[in-house]
């Protein structure tokens, strides 16, 4: 695909900006400048961009659901085309491994295919038909028919922790072009070469399948100032963002505060609590710490579903299952955290922790160097924990606190203390039956995931997974940014009420020549009317 140019991509062309500057992307392993000086986006590109989205959108929204998803395989093919090179530039920008990074590039590609294969199934949008009853007393009663239909060009705003699947071509850029929406990314400032690289996949399966150029763009700049004017223009429609909640909150209140208010659906802020019920912890405690640990480190704990909160109750199992954790932290290899940014706040986050008079620190891995992570696991008692709201907010990396409980009731009252998470996870044993069914009637409130014997990190690409929850792990609740419910964030209902069937889009037709699934009169059916 060529060198990396530092260019941005409007409407089928790569553009230089004269005018906002230049900056790099830095290595964090080594603090060094990579090669390449990138464009930072200005208002005038803003404008060409969205323009260029604005008309894509009146034909791109109108292409048979099978080019759409040709176009998502075509996206799939060229990553993978491309993967060395990829995979290359991504671990000089973010300090990921090699292994890592092919994994995460799979699953890239597993997305884009997950939703091109919804399309071709085609029950996506979800066509009810109502007949019409002309002899019902006192009213008779019209034909109504639902559909749902794309809500126009969205911004996407790329994450830092995931530089292929939550990023240019990640789930929000795939549920959107899916949908019908040309997108906008915003690309991470931490890997911009990765961002042009994955775009020129992008724009090779544009010119593949003969779609209009305008229905991809990515675009450079600050954070601050390039994604407000995104948010704020009155031609997008719709936002996806994963990163922090003060960005991500920032962002979600200019969406709502427009003229016209727009659906933002941030991912933000989530420590994914953890409880170790008695009988799991009597029997599995050495099986639960090696878990613990990995999941812990995983990634220099920037998941966004490493565990930060443990809940536990004093017993001998527990402070068995504490030795264990620790003397394995303390084995711990250091990891390069993805920017210095994130690595001093890190620490910084970890050191406000440590000076609380009531927190303990259990153990600590060696000290390290650069922006490298120092995973620690703390602990509070649950009557200090449930004092101090303060400990129950993210430290994004490997950092745990584990809650210790004098008995179940506290254990209870720390659950229902939760706001909103990604996710939580019960260990539990058949002894620990009635526990897990208390604990599980409150969690289902507070999170989007509940996992059983195992942990919240590696969500599985599926038609079932959600991945959500409450505020702040969402400002939507009732959305997903992984799995084939990601598309219904993009797109919202029609109802046609007495519409001539030559008029009907074919979905619902009666003759359904798209063959798909419809629930028809109250029952699912194929068949024609």
């Amino acid at each position: 695909m060529g060198n990396l140019t530092g260019k941005l991509l409007i409407n089928g062309e790569w553009i230089i900006s004269t005018q906002s500057g230049t900056f790099y992307a830095e290595n964090p392993a080594t603090s060094e400048k990579l090669p390449a000086a990138f464009s930072q986006a200005t208002s005038e590109h803003v404008e060409a961009a969205v323009d260029a989205a604005t008309d894509a959108f009146a034909v791109y929204s109108e292409i048979s659901a099978e080019k759409r998803a040709g176009f998502l395989e075509a996206i799939a093919g060229a990553m993978e085309r491309t993967a060395d090179q990829i995979v290359e530039r991504a671990g000089l920008e973010t300090g990921l491994s090699d292994i890592r990074l092919r994994g995460e590039l799979g699953r890239t590609t597993g997305q884009l295919r997950l939703f091109a294969n919804l399309l071709k199934r085609g029950d996506w949008q979800r066509p009810v038909i109502d007949s019409a009853d002309p002899d019902r007393q006192p009213m008779a009663k019209p034909d109504i028919r639902l559909t749902q239909i794309p809500l126009g060009p969205v911004v996407v705003f790329a994450a830092s922790n995931f530089p292929l699947a939550f990023s240019t071509a990640g789930g929000d850029t795939a549920s959107a072009l899916a949908a019908g929406c040309p997108v906008i990314v915003k690309a991470h400032s931490a890997h911009p070469g990765t961002s042009e690289l994955v775009a020129n996949c992008i724009l090779s399966a544009i010119e593949e399948i003969g779609v209009p150029a305008g229905t991809f763009a990515l675009l450079h700049g600050p954070g601050r100032s390039l994604g407000s004017a995104l948010v704020q223009h009155p031609g997008i429609k719709a936002g996806g963002f994963t990163g922090s909640v003060a960005g991500g909150r920032a962002l979600f209140e200019l969406a709502v505060q427009r003229p016209e208010p727009i659906p933002f659906f941030g991912e933000l802020g989530s420590t994914n609590p953890v409880f170790l019920l008695d009988e799991a912890l009597a029997h599995k405690s050495e099986s639960i710490a090696q878990m613990f640990v990995g999941a812990m480190t995983l990634g220099a704990g920037q998941f966004c579903t490493n565990p930060g909160i443990l809940v536990a109750k004093q017993s001998d199992a527990t402070t068995s299952f504490c030795e264990l954790a620790a003397s394995l932290i303390a084995e711990q290899g250091p990891q390069t955290m993805l920017t210095s940014g994130i690595c001093a706040s890190y620490r910084e986050g970890n050191s406000q922790r440590q000076e609380e008079v009531t927190v303990r620190v259990l153990a600590q891995a060696p000290n390290v160097r650069g922006n490298e992570a120092q995973p620690v696991l703390m602990s509070v008692s649950a009557v200090d924990y449930l004092a101090n709201p303060q400990l129950q907010e993210e430290i994004f990396g490997p950092s745990t606190l584990l809650v210790l409980c004098a008995n179940d009731e506290e254990m209870q009252k720390v659950a229902a203390s939760f706001h909103g998470h990604l996710t939580c996870s019960i260990f539990a044993e058949e002894a620990d039956v009635k526990a897990s069914v208390e604990l599980t009637s409150t969690l289902q409130h507070k999170v989007g995931r509940i996992v059983f014997n195992g942990f919240g990190t590696g969500v599985e690409v599926c038609a079932g997974m959600s991945h959500g929850g409450p505020y702040p792990s969402s400002t939507n609740v009732q959305s997903t940014s992984v799995g084939e419910r990601a598309i219904d964030r993009f797109v919202r209902p029609l109802c046609f009420q007495n519409t001539p069937d030559s008029l009907l889009p074919d979905e619902l037709k009666d003759a359904n020549p798209l063959g798909v699934l419809r629930l028809v009169d109250g029952e699912w059916t194929t068949k024609t009317l």
